[in-house]
Formats: structure tokens, sequence, C-alpha cells
């Protein structure tokens, strides 16, 4: 049986791991995706974020927090859609085509050249990402991805990647989210340009 003194040497362990990673930061490659989405919005560009399991509710939340928040902040709003969101979307595209197929599909309806695609990832692995950003590149669309300590086939194709050092599922998951709310703030708190003020 665990004792109370395990558990809590556990937590003080998992925390300093976090903080740790936290304390890694890319913080220049943070503020070059923050850049990519001033560009994006100053070009009046949509933005698509998506993701896997934990990352699919990372991105529900990032479109939320930059659709809703940042864009109340800006003259103008910024056009952000999470390719999770959809349910009866997803489900149809894994069914008749294949899971690989479920944000390109989307993707081929939606985005056009000049647009931004946003990912992320432990792994940097996932087949259906992958497919997403291949098809993205091929159509002059930017690609960024955050992703852990493997990087994967995500950090080649992406034009801008942030790469954790570290693979656990929780910790990176918990930083992603981070750099979310991170991109998502610069522009709620951060003094805006001349042009995006309200």
């Amino acid at each position: 049986m665990i004792n109370p003194e395990q558990t809590e040497n556990w937590l003080n362990d998992y925390i300093e791991k976090q903080a740790s990673l936290l304390s890694t930061l890319p913080v220049d490659q943070v503020a070059d995706l923050i850049t990519l989405l001033r560009e994006t919005y100053k070009a009046d560009k949509q933005i698509f974020v998506f993701g896997n399991g934990g990352n699919a509710a990372n991105a529900s939340h990032f479109a939320t927090d930059l659709g809703k928040g940042a864009s109340d902040a800006l003259k103008k709003r910024f056009r952000v859609v999470s390719l999770n969101d959809n349910a009866a979307w997803v489900t149809a595209l894994g069914n008749d085509y294949a899971y690989e197929d479920v944000f390109v599909r989307q993707l081929e309806n939606y985005a056009n050249e000049g647009d931004m695609i946003l990912s992320s990832s432990v792994s940097g692995s996932s087949p259906n990402l992958m497919r997403a950003f291949e098809w993205a590149k091929e159509k002059g669309i930017a690609t960024a991805a955050v992703v852990g300590e493997r990087g994967g086939r995500l950090v080649e194709l992406a034009d801008q990647a942030v790469i954790l050092p570290d693979g656990h599922y929780g910790r990176v998951e918990d930083m992603q989210m981070t750099i979310y709310h991170m991109l998502c703030y610069a522009f709620m708190e951060s003094i805006p340009t001349e042009q995006e003020a309200a």
C-alpha cells in the first residue's frame, strides 16, 4: 500500500520535472510563432489548428482563446478554426476514407494559399498530422508545430517548430497548452501594433 509520504514524494518529483521543462522553454521559437500568427492575422488569412488525443483538446482550447480572447483585444477578429470540433465530419472522414485523412480532407475544403496550420504532438509522427502538413506545404500554406523531444517527421515538414526536450505525455501536453496560452496572451496583454489596436 502506498503511504502519504510516497505520494507526496512522487508529486514533488513530478512538479520538479515540470518546472525543469518549463525552464528550458525555447522562448525564441515561441516568439517566432507569435510573429507568424501576427503576419497571418494582418494578411486576413485563416488559421487551422488540430491534434490527436490531449492535443485535440488543446487545439479546441487554443481556437477558443485566440478566436475570442485575443480577438477581443484587436481591431479585427482572428479567423481561426479547430479541425477537431466537428465530430460528425471527423468520424465520416475516418470511416469513409481513412483516419489519416481526417484533417487533410477538411483542409481541402477550407484552406487557401497564405493560410496557416498549427498542430501539437508529443511524438511528431502521427500519420494524420503528417498528411495534413505535406498537403499544406504543396499548397503554399504556412506550417507550424509544437512537439516533444523526438520531433518526428513534423519537424521536417514544419516551417516553424518548437521542440520540447521531454517525451512524457503529461508534461509535454501541459507545456504545449502553456505555449498556446502564450500565443494568445501575447495579443491579449502585450502592446498591439498601431494596425492591430482597437
